[in-house]
């Protein structure tokens, strides 16, 4: 089979480069298609990816949220036109979903997002099968237009897929100047472009003054902040002073959670991956809990808190007991995760029932 795949964030790259792998091994001719946004464009780099890019990340304002997607699209569908491809393959790209439709080439998508309202009920409605946790019911999915016949479920949550066998490379710290003798502690910031958080937040990084607290305090640590913008960059590096590590650029994030003492995430995927390989993790997330992180709370992997001050107690509290707190999360995960399936393998097995 020709299977093409649309990878638009990080995420969807961890993902799908343990898919593309597997098609590959099975036989299969892959192809990878992307679009202009640093971080996606810096991992591909990092692991040494090759994807056309098509189009570009539309911002931070809906005029050109639309603007950059129709023009994707077009351009899109010259290349599937010309490809024709057996089977599309996305984390429920309008564009791709679009494309597909509109050229009757069957499209597998997957989706633990029903709070991105706006991509789900672009996509979905138009998938051929949708892949989806078994957290998030069948019934969410169906709101938006797609029949409960077309939606198949997996027990796992997506970080599972690149995390099951994954083996952290300790270079991440000599690259980030860390020492693994003294705790780590790793900030993500939110997704200040999503359309979904669009005039919620402010437009200052909502970790901010919690990070520049914390760096006055007596407890000795080292503080990582990972942006996902160059405005996030430059602002957390003004305003920090170098009083912590700002990544200008993207990193090995599963492998730097590894090393990680406590993880404080204003987003999802991280908050996910930190909380399924046992670090203590916070979601400081500045809207209404996923049904992803409120699975995550409820298995006491993750607590949620959005008061600054008391997140800064929580750390400060953690880190002077770390090694057993460490020690009870990194059980708890593994109780979890000893009875997830690994989502690829029914994702190819979904690819390869579809005709082609």
């Amino acid at each position: 089979m020709k299977v093409f795949i649309d990878i638009l964030t990080p995420k969807q790259l961890m993902l799908f480069t343990k898919l593309s792998e597997r098609l590959r091994k099975d036989g299969h001719e892959v192809f990878e298609a992307t679009r202009e946004y640093k971080e996606v464009i810096q991992l591909l780099k990092l692991k040494r990816i090759k994807a056309k890019i098509v189009g570009k990340h539309g911002g931070e304002t809906l005029p050109s949220k639309l603007k950059a997607s129709a023009e994707r699209t077009l351009e899109l569908a010259s290349i599937m036109a010309e490809l024709r491809p057996d089977v599309a393959v996305s984390f429920s790209s309008p564009e791709t979903s679009r494309v597909a439709f509109g050229l009757k080439i069957p499209h597998v998508s997957l989706n633990d997002s029903p709070h991105a309202e706006a991509v789900a009920r672009l996509s979905v409605p138009l998938a051929t099968v949708l892949l989806t946790s078994k957290v998030i019911p069948k019934t969410v999915w169906i709101k938006f237009g797609i029949p409960a016949n077309k939606i198949v479920q997996y027990n796992a949550l997506d970080a599972w897929a690149w995390l099951k066998d994954f083996k952290p490379d300790e270079e991440i710290l000599t690259q980030l100047n860390l020492e693994k003798s003294k705790p780590i502690v790793v900030f993500r910031t939110e997704e200040s472009f999503a359309s979904y958080l669009l005039g919620k937040i402010p437009k200052t990084p909502v970790l901010l003054p919690l990070i520049k607290s914390l760096t006055k305090s007596d407890v000795d640590f080292q503080a990582v902040v990972m942006p996902r913008y160059e405005t996030q960059t430059a602002l957390l590096k003004e305003k920090l002073e170098g009083r912590v590590t700002v990544c200008e650029s993207t990193v090995d994030g599963p492998s730097l959670l590894s090393y990680t003492s406590i993880f404080v995430g204003a987003g999802g995927t991280m908050t996910s991956e930190a909380a399924l390989l046992g670090v203590p993790a916070i979601s400081s997330y500045p809207d209404k809990p996923s049904l992803i992180e409120k699975f995550l709370i409820k298995k006491g992997l993750v607590v949620r808190e959005t008061n600054m001050k008391k997140v800064e107690a929580m750390i400060l509290k953690m880190l002077r007991n770390i090694e057993s707190v460490q020690m009870r999360q990194r059980e708890k995960a593994q109780k979890l995760t000893s009875s997830f399936e690994d989502p690829i393998d029914l994702l190819v097995k979904t690819i390869e029932k579809l005709p082609g």
